[in-house]
């Protein structure tokens, strides 16, 4: 239901209602608003309890359908056509192993073929250069 509002949001709310109720009001506002946002979700879990004891088997059917509009939320266009097309392989044209190093085309110092691990700068040193750059 708040899955938007964010810490600030809430700081700046908690900071408005300090100036508007005061501090010494503040705690039984907020002891209210607990009770009541209790007693409102009591009583949407009850209505729906009513409504699947009511209507029995067709209840899941009816549910059905939200259920799959909530998996669409979720849904991301890559992860499917990948799925789909390469049957949910993680790595379906073979790349993660190139140059023997688990995918990354590029050494630890940053140019191709590289064997040595990368070693910090001296002080007035310059960083290697590509010999394929030029």
């Amino acid at each position: 239901m708040f899955e938007s509002v964010g810490w600030g949001e809430i700081l700046v709310l908690i900071v408005a209602g300090l100036f508007i109720l005061g501090p010494e009001r503040l705690p039984d506002a907020a002891a209210w608003l607990g009770k009541s946002v209790r007693k409102v979700r009591d009583f949407a879990t009850g209505a729906r309890q009513q409504l699947r004891d009511e209507m029995g088997p067709e209840y899941e059917e009816f549910r059905q359908p939200i259920e799959d509009l909530r998996e669409l939320r979720s849904f991301d266009p890559k992860r499917v056509v990948t799925q789909h097309l390469f049957d949910g392989d993680p790595d379906p044209l073979g790349m993660n192993n190139i140059n023997g190093n688990g995918g990354d085309y590029y050494k630890p110092n940053g140019y191709p073929g590289a064997t040595k691990p990368a070693e910090p700068l001296k002080p007035g040193e310059k960083p290697p250069v590509d010999p394929d750059a030029t």
